[in-house]
């Protein structure tokens, strides 16, 4: 898995590490942050999420048009320092409740997605130019799986950044999380919600109101947005490391980088050294591979859709459907560094059977570290633990996409020894299957709430993430990897940037499922996105033949079925 990638991968995937810290960091508090701060229901804070949603992942398509006419370092480069200037603003506490404090919001929410368009999509474009050399090319899809288990390591703590930092503002102040104070507390100022609900909910927590419930109210709030900013600043300085990181290593990947206004001269010498691997495509292939590639982001559309309720439905599930306690071997679950021992072990297993005989015993060493870290955080969390936040339940997808990403790929190594690996487009369709699977799990836990105000087992939620998770590795690293090679080489920024668009037209449609929450019963709402999980896989089926004749390198067969992929998409 780590062996013969060049060393400009690691670099490139570290900087990205840093970058996805911060912004999940951001993300799995800022539903929260809008109902807390703003007062806004599940209906509005849902559509500003998704339109800021849609707007990070829109945005790589102009990133990737300007990196086309000028460089993707540079792209790289200003998109670092814009994103930092959008979290800067965001780490500023303002007013609670004002229209002042929404509108700065809102313009540090512009700087995060304009500088994540220059940043995201540009950096993985340079992570596949790595592989356009002949000795890594066979490398490309196990480099866009390291390269996607790096950007989960830094998603696996953000939730923990996060709720670090709101429990430091909230003891300062002797007040402590309970998911339905912000609501009650809000509604108490806008004057139709009821004192004596506040006051029994703070007081069952250990919080004393007072005689004043307006002003406790609003210290409570304040304080909360308080350290939800902190966690912004946290986002601030992961940026920092990643600017670094991308900076020191440049010498790692300094063969790939092309400067669209160099010097005439040196500007032929860099093009032509950069295109000599490339493929030359005719103008009909070039025009069978985009009809192939905007048939699968059709289907990627929906994929992000329903993957992306972690930050939406998922996480109101989490704070009004969710026991906020757990036991057991749960418990540990809640613990970042728990987990990450786990991975650890994982990859540990892996790497014994093919280590040489020191690294078997390194491997060994390593498992016993691990087991005894478990038996220790078993030992020393409390049973149970209580209090648990909404947005810790989002470490769980990026600790199921790290520790399972060796599995995923000793799988498809063995298919592909065996020339059976699924091709990336069945592979997509896979992982819509699988989503539907989830959410079906998620329709039989809410069954039991039904008529009811009971609480479901933690257990609903993380089963319910491991499903996604395999959904995800089966489409989102793969679905890169197959952009980078199919693209057209003219087109590769405006091709990724085409993958960021439809993951940004999914993420707006984020916002329907919010629209109907609490309109109708929950598990109706997971029974909707079964469907719409199954209707995109029996599409991307339907065309499975003559997508994969589309997509492959010899010229008559992209000649021949252009036509008839053409009629399939209408």
């Amino acid at each position: 898995m780590f062996k013969n990638q060049p060393a400009g991968l690691y670099v490139l995937s570290l900087a990205n590490t840093g970058e996805r810290f911060g912004y999940y960091t951001m993300l799995a508090i800022f539903l929260l942050y809008l109902q807390a701060k703003f007062g806004f229901d599940s209906t509005v804070s849902g559509q500003i999420y998704a339109i800021f949603l849609a707007l990070v992942y829109f945005m790589p398509l102009i990133g990737g048009w300007v990196a086309d006419k000028w460089s993707f370092n540079k792209c790289v480069v200003t998109g670092v320092v814009v994103m930092f200037a959008g979290y800067a603003v965001m780490s500023v506490p303002t007013d609670i409740r004002s229209t002042a404090s929404l509108v700065i919001l809102c313009c540090a929410l512009a700087l995060i997605a304009i500088g994540t368009g220059l940043f995201k999509g540009n950096l993985q474009v340079m992570v596949g130019d790595l592989y356009n050399n002949a000795r890594f090319s066979g490398q490309r899809d196990a480099a866009f799986s390291l390269f996607y288990m790096f950007i989960n390591i830094g998603s696996m703590f953000a939730p923990m950044a996060a709720t670090a930092m709101t429990n430091i503002a909230l003891k300062a102040e002797g007040f402590s999380y309970v998911g339905q104070l912000p609501a009650l507390c809000n509604a108490y100022l806008d004057g139709q919600g009821n004192g004596a609900d506040v006051i029994a909910l703070a007081s069952e927590n250990g919080m004393t109101v007072g005689a004043d419930v307006a002003a406790w109210c609003e210290s409570y709030i304040s304080t909360l947005s308080t350290g939800y900013s902190y966690a912004f600043a946290v986002a601030c300085f992961s940026l920092i490391i990643s600017f670094l990181i991308y900076f020191l290593g440049r010498r790692t990947y300094s063969h790939i980088i092309t400067d669209k206004k160099a010097a005439p001269a040196a500007g032929k010498q860099t093009k032509a050294a950069a295109k000599s691997n490339e493929p030359e495509l005719s103008p009909a292939q070039t025009k069978a591979r985009v009809v192939a590639l905007l048939l699968v982001f059709a289907v990627v559309i929906f994929f992000w859709m329903v993957f992306h309720q972690n930050g939406a439905t998922l996480t109101e599930f989490a704070k009004s459907c969710t026991s906020p306690d757990a036991t057991g071997w749960t418990r540990i679950g809640f613990n970042v560094w728990a987990l990450f021992s786990i991975a650890i072990g994982v990859y540990a297993v892996f790497n014994f059977f093919s280590s040489g005989s020191k690294g078997k015993i390194v491997c060994l060493l390593l498992l016993a570290a691990v087991a005894g870290a478990l038996v220790y955080f078993y030992n020393s969390t409390p049973d149970p633990v209580n209090g648990i936040q909404p947005q810790q339940y989002q470490q769980f997808n990026p600790f199921y996409v790290v520790a399972l990403t060796p599995v995923s790929l000793a799988i498809f190594g063995w298919l592909a020894k065996r020339k059976k690996e699924p091709s990336a487009p069945r592979k997509i369709g896979y992982g819509m299957v699988l989503a539907a699977v989830a959410y079906g799990l998620m329709l039989v836990g809410s069954l039991s709430i039904v008529g009811t105000n009971a609480a479901v087992s933690p257990n609903w939620l993380i089963s319910t993430y491991l499903l996604l998770t395999f959904a995800e590795l089966l489409l989102s690293p793969m679905g890169i990897s197959f952009v980078s090679k199919v693209a057209p080489p003219k087109l590769k920024g405006s091709m990724m940037g085409g993958w960021f668009a439809a993951t940004a037209l999914g993420n707006y449609l984020v916002s329907i499922p919010m629209l109907l929450w609490g309109k109708i019963p929950v598990w109706t709402l997971w029974g909707i996105l079964i469907i719409i999980c199954l209707c995109a896989a029996t599409f991307i089926f339907a065309i499975m033949k003559k997508l994969e004749a589309a997509t492959s390198d010899s010229p008559a067969p992209a000649e021949e079925t252009l036509e008839n992929v053409e009629t399939d998409a209408i």
